[in-house]
């Protein structure tokens, strides 16, 4: 937690305005998050992604250091050309559109989109004649606390065909893009996906057809309960097997960091609700309940996959295992269960926690107010 979040939420306390979840963000901690990317891959251009945490002041900081922006939706297009973003630095990365969005998103100037599959490219020669479109393939998501699943992507041997069909539509084939699974712990992931992408490049060159653009895609990790490897560990990595699979002609790289942008940048403050248990067995687990859950900010809890620091003003002082669930009137509204979270046993209800490494994927999961709970109340500083 950085100070500035702490002297933020003292003072909130002392105000007496803390009458439910907040999650606060750092505007610091994202602008040193930036900058270590541009370190770390000097000539990689860097596009956000806009829907780890669209907030205006996020966006507006991340224009004006330089950043471009990875957009799903004509909406995030919208808000990222409002921060000030010009539409030569914005992707409609997203490979699933309404050709209708397609439409809108040309009108608004953008010119680069994903595809993953022939009826995708017809679509945008349609409505978005001349653009340049890159094809997403699938790739092995192990070590990533977070994979993704087949929704998005094609076999890379299917790709070859689809930028060609691109090209003979008259659009500008213009590279590959993969992404190796939220929260990849393992920088070794990026070669076997650019073997891939090398291998495209070759097929396409064969058939008089020139890509350009390699989209490294997400992937990069925050610190939760574990650590995880530098940014410059990652750049390491990235530039080896660019080298070694392409050798001396490099393409043209982007990275669209989320998580690893703006993660470590939030802090959520909640309360204990209650704390139970189920039975008087002998052994049985407490139940902590917080005022924030599944559907209110922690979605990312789903299968217990991201397990975020839980901190309290007694740690350090014994603890026992408890199961953690949230608020809400819905029985899969439990965060641990499968692997009980440590908390101290001197905890009581009303305490404060703070679930640190929240910057990301949580006021994106939390605009429904399901059960009445008010979406996540969000200070940026």
């Amino acid at each position: 937690m950085t100070d500035r979040i702490q002297e933020f939420l003292a003072e909130r306390r002392r105000a007496g305005r803390d009458n439910g979840p907040c999650l606060v963000v750092d505007l610091d901690v994202i602008r040193e998050n930036y900058r270590g990317f541009a370190r770390a891959l000097p000539d990689t251009r860097v596009f956000y992604a806009v829907k780890a945490n669209p907030a205006p002041e996020v966006l507006s900081l991340l224009a004006s250091l330089g950043s471009c922006f990875d957009t799903a939706s004509v909406p995030e297009i919208e808000q990222t050309l409002a921060a000030g973003a010009t539409p030569d630095r914005i992707s409609f990365g997203n490979t699933i559109k309404k050709e209708r969005d397609v439409a809108r998103a040309y009108e608004l100037g953008i010119r680069l989109f994903a595809v993953d599959c022939v009826e995708e490219v017809e679509k945008i020669a349609r409505v978005a004649p001349g653009s340049k479109v890159f094809c997403r393939i699938l790739c092995d998501g192990s070590g990533a606390e977070w994979p993704l699943s087949r929704k998005f992507g094609c076999a890379p041997e299917m790709a070859t065909g689809v930028l060609e069909h691109a090209h003979r539509l008259g659009l500008q084939a213009y590279g590959v893009s993969f992404h190796v699974g939220s929260q990849q712990t393992d920088p070794r992931k990026w070669d076997g996906a650019l073997k891939s992408a090398a291998d495209i490049f070759r097929d396409l060159a064969e058939r008089g057809i020139t890509l350009q653009m390699v989209n490294l895609g997400g992937g990069f990790p925050t610190k939760y309960l574990k650590n995880v490897p530098a940014v410059k560990q990652y750049g390491n990595a990235i530039f080896r097997a660019l080298s070694k699979h392409f050798g001396n002609r490099l393409p043209e790289t982007i990275i669209e960091p989320g998580r690893g942008m703006v993660g470590n940048a939030g802090m959520i403050e909640a309360e204990v609700v209650l704390i139970s248990k189920k039975s008087e067995a002998e052994g049985e687990l407490r139940w902590v309940y917080l005022d924030i859950g599944k559907f209110n900010g922690l979605a990312e809890t789903i299968d217990e996959m991201i397990r975020y620091p839980i901190r309290t003003e007694a740690d350090g002082a014994p603890t026992t295992p408890c199961v953690i669930a949230g608020p809400s009137c819905d029985s899969v509204d439990v965060l641990y269960e499968k692997k009980p979270y440590e908390l101290p046993i001197s905890l009581e209800i009303g305490t404060k926690v703070l679930i640190e490494g929240t910057g990301a994927y949580t006021t994106t999961y939390s605009a429904v107010g399901f059960n009445g709970f008010p979406p996540l109340e969000t200070f940026i500083i």
